[in-house]
């Protein structure tokens, strides 16, 4: 769907078509925690909700990033002989799914700030 710039959601359309920040909250809504949801500011205020996600999305390649550093030798020991290699791979498929988010994120809230409202 998406024809935005590198980076762009697939399920958002480019900013100024017309629905594209509803999509984008809903886009938003999918890379924080579930609860998000119950907050009705998040959708009132979209540019404030990519901005959490974003936060949020960094907070999440952190942890993925210390998962890395230190699945050997913490949980190494207790998994059975040769599927560390597993592990290492989903945590950097998760990785990369979670850098390509976070620049999605980005880039609509840049786009969301320039629609907001001047106080």
């Amino acid at each position: 769907m998406s024809s935005g710039p590198p980076g762009w959601p697939d399920r958002v359309p480019p900013a100024g078509v017309a629905g594209w920040e509803q999509a984008a909250v809903s886009w938003l809504l999918d890379q924080c925690p579930a609860d998000y949801r119950a907050y009705a500011a998040w959708r009132r205020h979209p540019a404030a909700l990519a901005w959490m996600a974003t936060r949020h999305l960094e907070a999440q390649l952190e942890a993925m990033r210390g998962a890395w550093r230190d699945v050997r030798p913490e949980l190494g020991p207790a998994l059975p002989p040769g599927t560390i290699g597993d592990v290492l791979e989903s945590l950097a498929r998760e990785g990369l799914r979670l850098r390509a988010n976070h620049r999605a994120a980005g880039l609509l809230l840049e786009a969301l700030r320039l629609r907001a409202p001047i106080a």
